[in-house]
């Protein structure tokens, strides 16, 4: 049934007529906007696939295809433009044809800023799968330089990736790194969501592990504004922790970092950093790391020419602290290490790598189990001096100068008291001056120069030592405790080897050791002198001491063999006088030494006290054939007539003074 026509609905219609009629744009805008609408809805955009292939062609000078469709998923002022696949070409020199694509990335783009003032806003990018392989060519070019440069500016919002890949291949160097990354989807809200990254590779040939998070990688464009990080790494035994910001990461410039380093030895960085540390027991460091520019590297012609700093660092090394400011400088004929440690407290033996020795491993000590076999090991051997060949390439790959100091030093079989060293390597020439030890309340100051320019390796060696405190020389022996006085001596050696043991065993020079005034245990001289009264005297009725008047030992070294040129101990009670030979070659003792009373005392079998064996088990013994003489005598006068027998065991004390000075006791 018709609707009733009102008086109004009469007059509505004609008047809309009438506006119409009146307004055509208004019907032509209307029916366009509508084709529009239409039009965006249905049309095939895979049609501006060639328009968009050659307009990146043209622009960066590398082959771009879309493999999959090409769609806008949102319309307005900020459509969402979305590509089904993409591949982006590599750089002509390289292996791989393929330097970036994804199985989809979207793309949104603000079209106000871009119509109005020819800027470009994309304030979102998503990508699914990308894969990114950045390499350096053969001219140390890197394939991600390519193009004219922009002189434009492009603002990015958020990039959200999802299962992406990344590798970086520097072949010259031996550095091939696979990371898989994605957006941290923890906070789904952040406009900027940081990157977690996993993976590994080789650096410079080393195989290593990572895993990690960075800021957003849309604010590796702004080299101005700070890149935080937080990344850990392991390679081997080595690990490093590294937190803080970078500016330009690209580049490697800007850095400022907190480096948590830790490993098993620092000889094992010298394949990862190039720094040529000795042996060393396991370490833990943390400090404040650094990049200076030098103007090496200013010159654009490689990525050398740096100074890494790393300073403010505490940690420990073995069982020692030690902490300080070090530096490694790059771009050089060679690369330097300069560092200035500290240490409150220094264990000896973690300073066995310098000479070519495993630091100690038994309880309570810090050492790997390869160190603690190695250990056992050198127990083992017959022989005490080190004969590790010290590794010449390190020697000659880098120079260094370096200052450590100790406060106290822990070395229970050795009176040390404090240590001062400042090493210089320079092209395979190293110098230890001074090296410094305080020692027994005195101090052995010392100058070594290792020439390893050529093999085998020259050494010199020269050591002054001063006021060496008798007493603490020797602690543990109870005769000691009440010895008195100062000890010191001349050290003047050369020799060619490749090791400790080979440098003494071929050194020649000279070696003097003094003794001023002061006093001894009267027991450990009649011990010395097999003088059985006198000893079991002091036994019962206790120790007494006597006053030294002065001791001394001069020895000329020929081809690792000390001979004793003059050899004395002159005390008030007994004049020791001594000859023979030490074979530093051989680590052997070959010494005699005769007492000569200056007391008479009965029941005495006093006879030359030898010195033999070797460095690691010595032996020290009466000459037995000069007692078993006495005590034969003795017995046959004896059986003659009883009272005749101490004839044979008395001594008349012929011993003079001898005539030597205290100089080295100052």
């Amino acid at each position: 049934m018709e609707e009733p026509r009102t008086p109004a609905t009469q007059r509505t219609r004609p008047e809309a007529v009438a506006v119409l009629a009146r307004h055509p744009w208004w019907t032509t805008l209307g029916v366009f906007v509508l084709a529009i609408v239409v039009l965006l809805a249905f049309w095939d955009w895979n049609w501006f696939k060639p328009l968009v292939e050659r307009q990146v062609e043209a622009r960066t000078g590398r082959s771009f295809e879309i493999t999959g469709n090409l769609d806008v998923d949102r319309f307005g002022w900020t459509p969402l433009v979305q590509i089904g696949g993409f591949r982006f070409g590599n750089a002509t020199w390289a292996k791989e044809p393929t330097m970036a694509s994804a199985d989809c990335l979207q793309i949104a783009i603000e079209l106000k800023p871009l119509l109005f003032h020819r800027e470009v806003r994309i304030p979102e990018i998503r990508l699914r799968k990308p894969r990114l392989r950045l390499e350096y060519g053969p001219q140390r070019e890197g394939n991600w330089t390519f193009g004219e440069p922009s002189t434009g500016t492009t603002q990015y919002g958020a990039l959200w990736i999802d299962d992406g890949r990344v590798r970086f291949i520097d072949a010259a160097k031996k550095t091939d790194i696979d990371v898989a990354v994605r957006s941290d989807l923890r906070d789904p809200t952040s406009q900027a969501p940081p990157i977690l990254a996993n993976g590994g590779g080789r650096w410079e040939g080393r195989k290593f592990t990572m895993h990690g998070r960075g800021e957003s990688p849309i604010a590796l464009k702004e080299t101005t504004r700070p890149y935080r990080i937080d990344v850990h790494a392991t390679a081997g035994s080595t690990k490093g922790h590294v937190r803080g910001t970078l500016l330009d990461p690209f580049r490697m410039r800007g850095f400022d970092v907190k480096l948590a380093l830790s490993g098993r030895n620092l000889a094992e960085l010298y394949p990862l950093l190039g720094i040529a540390a000795p042996d060393s027991p396991p370490y833990a460091f943390d400090g404040r790391l650094t990049r200076e520019i030098t103007p090496t590297a200013r010159t654009g012609t490689d990525e050398t020419g740096d100074i890494w700093h790393y300073d403010d660092f505490t940690g420990r090394l073995g069982d020692s602290d030690l902490s300080g400011d070090a530096s490694f400088e790059t771009g050089r004929k060679r690369p330097i290490l300069v560092a200035n440690l500290v240490s409150k407290r220094l264990d000896f033996d973690d300073l066995a790598g310098f000479v070519g020795k495993p630091p100690q491993a038994g309880a309570g000590e810090s050492a790997t189990p390869e160190q603690r076999t190695a250990a056992a090991r050198e127990n083992a051997r017959t022989r005490l001096l080190p004969d590790h060949p010290y590794e010449l390439d390190k020697l000659r790959s880098m120079d260094a100068d370096v200052r450590w100091k100790a406060q106290r030093i822990n070395a229970p079989k050795l009176p040390l008291d404090d240590m001062d060293a400042h090493l210089f390597l320079d092209a395979g020439l190293l110098r230890l001056d001074p090296l410094n030890f305080g020692v027994a309340g005195g101090d052995v100051r010392s100058t070594i120069r290792m020439d390893a320019r050529e093999s085998p390796i020259r050494t010199r060696a020269d050591i002054r030592a001063r006021g060496l405190d008798l007493g603490k020389l020797i602690p543990e022996p109870e005769v000691m405790k009440d010895a008195i006085g100062r000890i010191g001596g001349d050290v003047r050696l050369t020799g060619t080897g490749n090791s400790i043991a080979r440098m003494l065993g071929t050194s020649n020079g000279d070696a003097q050791l003094g003794m001023g005034k002061g006093q001894v245990s009267n027991l450990l001289m009649e011990f010395a002198g097999i003088d059985i009264a006198e000893a079991l005297k002091f036994l019962v009725q206790g120790d007494k001491r006597i006053p030294i008047r002065c001791a001394f030992g001069d020895f000329a070294v020929k081809d690792g063999v000390m001979t004793a040129r003059s050899l004395a101990f002159d005390t008030t009670d007994t004049l020791i006088v001594g000859e023979g030979n030490v074979s530093l070659r051989d680590e052997t003792l070959d010494l005699k030494l005769r007492p000569r009373p200056k007391d008479r005392s009965l029941f005495s079998f006093r006879a030359p006290l030898l010195v033999d064996g070797t460095f690691k088990d010595p032996s020290f013994r009466p000459d037995m054939g000069r007692v078993t003489l006495r005590a034969a005598l003795a017995f046959t006068l004896g059986s003659i007539a009883p009272p005749a027998a101490l004839l044979a065991t008395l001594e008349l004390g012929p011993g003079d003074d001898a005539q030597c000075g205290g100089k080295y006791a100052k």
